[in-house]
C-alpha cells in the first residue's frame, strides 16, 4: 500500500511539473497567430487603431470577467507592477510591432521577434538580480548580433536597418519586460487575473488612442481584416495571456520561458501559409541563427552554478 502511494505521488509529480510547459506551449501558439494577422489587419485598418482598439475590446471582456467572479481589488504595490506589465505587453508590443507591419514582412519580424525569449530571460536575470555565467551574456549577445544583421542584410547590407526594424526590436524588449514581470506577479493575482487587471490599468490611455485613431482614419476594413482584429483583440491581447501567464507561474518560469523558441518557427510558418510570403534561404538561416543564441543563453541559465 505504501509503495502504491509512492507511485501515485510520483506520477502526480511529473504531471505537475509538464503542466506549466503545457499551457506555455498553448499561449505560444495563440501568440504565434498574431504577426501574421497583424499583417493583414493592416492592409484596411491603420496601426493606431489595431494597436489601441484590441487593447480596448480585451479591457471590456477582462472587466467583465474580473466583476463576474469578483476578484479582490490589488494592492498599491502591484498596481505598479500592473502598469509594468501593462506597458509591455498591451501597450508597446502591440503599437510598435502593428507600425512595423505596416512595411516588413510578417516572416522578417518573426526573426527579429526570435529574439523574445533571451530578452526575457536576461529580464528575468536582472528582475531577479540572478548571476548568471559568462556564457549566458555571450549568447545573449550573439542572439542580438545575428537578428541585427539579418535584419540589416535584408535590406541590402549592414547599416541598412529601417524603422520597422527598430520598432521591432522595442517590441521585443516591451514584451519581454512585461513577460517577466507578469510571470511573477501571476504568482501573486493568478493567471489570468494578471492581465485582466493589466487590461484595465490601460484602458484610459488605448481608449484615447481609438478615438485618435478613428477621428484620422475611420475603419473601413474587408470582413478577412476584420476578422483578423477579432482573433488579436481576443486571443492574442486577452485569452492567450490566460494560457502563457499560467504556465509561467506554474514555472520553472526558466523552462517554460523556453517554450518561446518555437513561436519564431510558427510565425514564419503562418506567414507562408497564409499570406504567401516566399520563405528564402536567408530568412531560414537568420531564423535558425537567433533561435538557436537564444536556446544557448536560456539553457545556459538554467544550469546549475
Amino acid at each position: 500500500m505504501t509503495g502504491q502511494s509512492s507511485v501515485i505521488h510520483r506520477s502526480t509529480t511529473v504531471l505537475s511539473g509538464r503542466a506549466g510547459l503545457w499551457w506555455g506551449l498553448l499561449g505560444v501558439t495563440a501568440f504565434s497567430f498574431t504577426l501574421p494577422f497583424t499583417r493583414v489587419a493592416v492592409g484596411g485598418l491603420s496601426p493606431l487603431f489595431i494597436g489601441s482598439a484590441r487593447a480596448v475590446v480585451a479591457a471590456a471582456l477582462a472587466a467583465t470577467a474580473l466583476a463576474l467572479t469578483r476578484q479582490h481589488w490589488p494592492t498599491a504595490v502591484q498596481w505598479a507592477r500592473l502598469a509594468i506589465v501593462a506597458g509591455g505587453v498591451v501597450v508597446g508590443f502591440p503599437l510598435l510591432s502593428s507600425f512595423a507591419l505596416t512595411t516588413a514582412p510578417a516572416s522578417h519580424a518573426a526573426v527579429v521577434v526570435g529574439l523574445l525569449p533571451a530578452a526575457t530571460a536576461v529580464t528575468a536575470v536582472i528582475r531577479a538580480k540572478e548571476r548568471p555565467a559568462r556564457s549566458f551574456w555571450l549568447f545573449a549577445g550573439l542572439g542580438a548580433i545575428a537578428a541585427i544583421a539579418f535584419a540589416s542584410l535584408q535590406h541590402g547590407g549592414l547599416g541598412g536597418l529601417q524603422w520597422s526594424d527598430l520598432l521591432l526590436f522595442g517590441a521585443v524588449i516591451a514584451a519581454a519586460i512585461g513577460y517577466a514581470e507578469g510571470g511573477l506577479l501571476a504568482r501573486e493575482l493568478g493567471s489570468w487575473q494578471t492581465v485582466s487587471w493589466a487590461l484595465v490599468v490601460s484602458a484610459p490611455l488605448m481608449l484615447a488612442f481609438t478615438g485618435v485613431s478613428v477621428a484620422q482614419q475611420p475603419p473601413a476594413a474587408t470582413p478577412a481584416e476584420w476578422l483578423a482584429f477579432a482573433y488579436l483583440a481576443v486571443v492574442s491581447m486577452f485569452l492567450g495571456f490566460f494560457a502563457w501567464y499560467r504556465g509561467l507561474a506554474i514555472g520553472p518560469m526558466a523552462q517554460v520561458s523556453q517554450v518561446q523558441l518555437v513561436q519564431p518557427v510558427m510565425n514564419i510558418g503562418w506567414a507562408a501559409l497564409l499570406l504567401n510570403e516566399p520563405i528564402g534561404w536567408p530568412t531560414l538561416f537568420g531564423g535558425l541563427a537567433v533561435v538557436a543564441c537564444a536556446a544557448l543563453a536560456v539553457r545556459t541559465r538554467l544550469l546549475p552554478r
